[in-house]
């Protein structure tokens, strides 16, 4: 159900992006009534170049713009037993939901935030790195530790860092594109003539009605595409956490860490707005994320922590009533 939800929403991107590059075209460019592909072919090529450069690069730029630094280089510079101690820890965990995964072992980064925090990056993978703030490994034992590392791994292993890494990119085509047909609509004039003209001939009656659907688009376009975005993020949460339980075999201890990830209150300034999607918890600390209802559903980019550790007791049937 979760992998279907997110097609549909791909699909809802491709077609806003469809409705803006054809409007541009129509009404822009073309009198209303001639189509030149420009505005549709622009919005493929940003759509698709900037889904390629941060496939290729931004993995890169989220970690070093969180400051994450590679496990060994810690474990390395280390300034007391404990903090070897887990990092090694961490380490030899990665290694474990690798092998349990069946997948090649991504890299591991520490990121110096008090704060418990993690999430995956990468384009494939065979090119995944998993990062944790320093805050998780001071707060979680073993079994907890374990938990988030298979929530991580499942990202991994559903391709949700490619995923959502594609949806980054669209969202910025959308903004960039909505922007821009703004701007040429506003001081270009647009093709009111045409229009008219068609008018005027009872054959622009088509015509005038997508008109006011592109503008409608481009109006409303920042808004749609930000939850499009968070709709694909909430719902590959909850499959990363089944994976994770499923890699475990214990459901309980990812429940367990995050219920100590949301005591944690305070937002994790290390990670920035833009990767705010990526992590298994809000790094912003808004507090919508907590809140059930139609309006956090919509603006959340996480689901409600309490509904996904209901889930995770479920499997372990401490949450499923009385037994016959």
């Amino acid at each position: 159900m979760n992998r279907r939800r997110t097609w549909m929403v791909m699909a809802a991107f491709v077609a806003l992006l469809v409705v803006l590059g054809a409007g541009f075209d129509l009404f822009v460019i073309g009198d209303g009534s001639t189509y030149v592909p420009v505005g549709s072919t622009f919005a493929a090529l940003l759509g698709g170049g900037q889904a390629w450069w941060s496939l290729q690069r931004g993995d890169r730029a989220v970690l070093q713009s969180a400051s994450a630094v590679d496990v060994e280089t810690r474990l390395a510079s280390a300034e007391s037993e404990d903090d070897r101690l887990r990092y090694r820890q961490f380490d030899n965990i990665v290694d474990e939901m690798a092998i349990a995964s069946g997948l090649p072992r991504p890299k591991a980064y520490v990121i110096p935030d008090g704060d418990p925090n993690a999430f995956a990056t990468g384009k494939d993978p065979a090119h995944a790195s998993i990062a944790v703030t320093d805050g998780l490994l001071r707060s979680l034992n073993r079994d907890e530790l374990q938990g988030v590392v298979a929530h991580e791994m499942g990202h991994i292993r559903n391709l949700d860092i490619r995923l959502m890494t594609v949806v980054a990119a669209l969202v910025g085509a959308v903004l960039l594109l909505a922007d821009w047909s703004g701007r040429a609509l506003r001081f270009g004039g647009g093709s009111s003539r045409g229009r008219s003209s068609r008018d005027k001939d009872g054959s622009g009656g088509l015509g005038v009605l997508f008109f006011v659907v592109w503008i409608v688009a481009m109006a409303v376009a920042p808004v749609v595409g930000r939850l499009l975005a968070t709709a694909v993020s909430r719902r590959r949460e909850y499959l990363a956490d089944a994976t994770g339980a499923e890699l475990t075999r214990n459901p309980l201890g990812l429940a367990a860490a995050l219920e100590k990830i949301e005591a944690a209150s305070a937002p994790t300034p290390s990670v920035k707005h833009g990767s705010a999607h990526l992590c298994i918890a809000d790094p912003l600390g808004r507090p919508i994320g907590s809140r059930e209802g139609r309006w956090a559903d919509l603006w959340a980019t996480h689901p409600p922590m309490a509904k996904r550790i209901a889930a995770l007791k479920a499997m372990a049937y401490q949450a499923a009533g009385p037994q016959p």
